[in-house]
């Protein structure tokens, strides 16, 4: 009966063995988690160690949110929707300006600040030249004063 018993767990445990090594190939086998996990998990700990600009429940609130709109597809972290949008707002302005939010918004120029801060201030400089000076013949000339009577 001895016998029976154990060769019955030299059995169970290599077939336990076998399994172990198998679940561990697969688990090899597969990459790390999605990137919506990941982005989420970072979101979380910024929440959970008040690196995040806002309250710890709102910031909970907001991680969940966009983890459960990763999980459907319908949130896009595509580069091509943030410069499509930034297009847009630059479109909004007049000519003169268009072009220089573009060259900002391109990474031209300073940036400075944050969101936390209050805001992200993006400065690009442009120099243009002064008019010329008006040529000295065109200053109007003094009157004379005017001579007693």
């Amino acid at each position: 009966m001895t016998t029976l018993l154990a060769a019955t767990l030299k059995v169970s445990s290599l077939l336990l063995g076998a399994a172990l090594l198998c679940t561990s190939a697969q688990a090899a086998d597969k990459p790390g988690p999605p990137k919506g996990d990941v982005r989420y998990e970072r979101e979380r700990a910024a929440c959970l160690n008040g690196s995040s600009n806002q309250d710890r429940a709102t910031c909970l609130r907001e991680a969940d949110a966009a983890h459960a709109e990763v999980q459907r597809g319908a949130l896009n972290e595509d580069k091509s929707q943030f410069d499509q949008n930034a297009r847009k707002r630059c479109e909004a302005l007049p000519d003169g300006d268009r072009q220089a939010c573009f060259a900002r918004m391109q990474g031209q120029g300073n940036t400075s600040g944050s969101a936390a801060a209050g805001g992200i201030l993006r400065e690009n400089v442009t120099r243009e030249p002064a008019a010329p000076a008006a040529p000295a013949s065109a200053v109007p000339a003094q009157a004379e004063p005017a001579k007693p009577q």
